[in-house]
């Protein structure tokens, strides 16, 4: 774990360019002068909607033809896309509550607590301590302390990881800060969430700005979006398909890889990705819905948008299901933010992650950010002050993967396999060419292992690159035994299990831990 300020400086100096290492971009910033109010608070609202497990090929926007999404398609076409945005990892399989803390943190995730945040302030608790009203609907995966801290008002909350689409189970925040008592909230969850947004956004109040949290649980599995959702063309399969992972990663066996049988069935394939294409088309008007609620407002307070998602999904590629690897298709998220003074259609490749939107929104509020942290701010990207931020990105999951990218080359290290990946990233976005080999290469290779080991020291990575006896490299899965978990419906336990098997016993996780083999 990282604990003292200069170990947090220093992590700034190595992911900034040189133009950002002059300027400290990790150490405390003041407000900005020019958004600092005077007179009536006129700040601009934040909409801050997020997203559950969506690869980053999900949006029409981005070059997909064979999805419609008109609403993502919107915020890109009004604002910046950050093409090549990412989430850092994750400590075990359920990726999403380390993402969502990073997010709310401006912090890796190896140097907080990612059950509570404690010891960390919130990017809600600043914005509402700075005058904002803070409101929480959808997804809490960190604790129920720091959703009391990041917000003033919430409702439709739903504390932990995942659930049944049609069976989620939520709770509203009180006036006192308690919450009521927990209940089955009637209808589909990205239906729910975006009511309960729209709802706020339509009655706050004019005389000062809102933080308005969106966290969708779409699209998530199950699979499950509405029957008019789930009627569409199969689309093809990724350029990375394959029947089976090459080899054992740490996480082939966790409960997202379970929901398809080895080898993974081309057509079986297909028709996730169609029910997985219905989720997200279900989610992008369930966002058309609330950005209606903005623009009904009207009014000449305007409103930062910022659409993303915590992190990718495989859904296919390289034999995977789940989100538990370091490959491009599972750590790298959408990323867009429009509003005033962003550029219209603008699409940035320089190499940022999540949690850079901590700064960057405290920023274009006007927040100075008193603590150190990773996050770097955006804004100079889009006015066009620098070209990165960073020189280069580190990527972790578990203690069986790393990796380390300069955004051509990849190196990718399993430690209790003893194997190495290399990709030219440019040549081979979907990585299915391992240069680690090849002799040409080696210098490629020396280089990224030397920004690998700068990376672990300065965020304290505690995991070692290799073990005194690695594991057997290859496994063949075919066969191997699957169950359903508790909250698949009964419509894919019985199209995708053969036979139909009862789900696992029904026993909670406790809120803020991670399910024992992801969500």
């Amino acid at each position: 774990m990282l604990h003292s300020s200069f170990a947090l400086i220093a992590l700034g100096a190595l992911a900034g360019s040189a133009a950002a290492q002059e300027a400290e971009p990790a150490a405390p910033t003041p407000p900005s002068p020019e958004a600092e109010p005077a007179g009536p608070d006129r700040r601009p609202n934040i909409l801050l909607v997020f997203a559950d497990d969506q690869r980053v090929d999900t949006i029409g926007a981005w070059g997909n033809p064979a999805i419609q999404t008109p609403n993502m398609d919107r915020i890109a076409a009004g604002g910046v896309s950050f093409r090549r945005s990412y989430c850092m990892g994750s400590s075990h399989g359920a990726v999403c509550a380390p993402s969502r803390a990073m997010l709310h943190t401006g912090r890796a995730y190896h140097a907080i607590n990612h059950r509570t945040m404690e010891g960390c302030r919130t990017l809600g608790e600043l914005l509402g301590e700075s005058g904002f009203q803070t409101f929480g609907t959808g997804k809490w995966h960190n604790g129920r302390d720091s959703f009391t801290r990041s917000f003033s008002a919430g409702r439709q909350i739903m504390f932990g990881g995942m659930s049944d689409h049609n069976k989620v189970p939520v709770v509203d925040m009180e006036d006192d800060g308690t919450f009521s008592e927990g209940r089955r909230a009637e209808g589909h969850s990205s239906d729910i969430f975006s009511a309960a947004a729209a709802d706020f956004i339509a009655s706050a109040p004019e005389d000062s700005p809102f933080f308005c949290y969106v966290a969708f649980t779409a699209p998530h599995d199950p699979r499950d979006p509405p029957p008019a959702w789930r009627d569409r063309e199969r689309p093809s399969l990724p350029g990375n398909f394959r029947a089976q992972h090459d080899f054992d990663n740490g996480f082939l066996k966790v409960r997202d890889e379970k929901l398809a049988a080895w080898p993974r069935d081309p057509e079986v394939v297909r028709d996730q990705l169609a029910e997985y294409y219905g989720l997200i088309e279900h989610l992008d008007a369930a966002v058309g819905r609330v950005l209606a609620a903005v623009d009904a407002r009207g009014g000449e307070r305007e409103t930062i948008i910022v659409y993303a998602a915590d992190h990718g999904l495989a859904v296919g590629s390289h034999g995977l299901l789940g989100k538990q690897s370091v490959y491009e298709h599972s750590l790298r998220a959408p990323m867009m933010i429009s509003g005033p003074g962003i550029p219209e259609g603008q699409h940035l490749t320089a190499l940022t992650y999540l949690y850079d939107l901590y700064p960057t929104l405290l920023g274009l509020a006007g927040v100075g950010i008193e603590e150190q942290i990773h996050g770097e701010d955006l804004r100079p990207l889009w006015d066009g002050e620098v070209t990165q931020v960073r020189d280069s990105l580190f990527l972790s999951m578990g203690k069986t993967q790393r990796a380390v990218t300069d955004g051509r080359f990849k190196l990718c290290v399993y430690p209790e396999v003893a194997h190495r990946q290399l990709f030219d990233l440019a040549s081979d976005p979907m990585e299915t060419m391992d240069l680690a080999a090849n002799p040409a290469y080696g210098a490629h290779i020396a280089r990224l292992e030397r920004e690998m080991a700068t990376w672990r020291r300065l965020t304290g990575d505690p995991d070692p690159l290799s073990v005194a006896e690695p594991g057997e490299l290859r496994v063949d899965l075919t066969g191997a035994k699957r169950k359903p978990d508790r909250w698949q419906p009964e419509w894919i336990r019985e199209k995708y299990f053969d036979p139909p098997e009862e789900p696992e016993p029904p026993a909670e996780a406790k809120e803020g831990e991670p399910e024992k083999s992801g969500s």
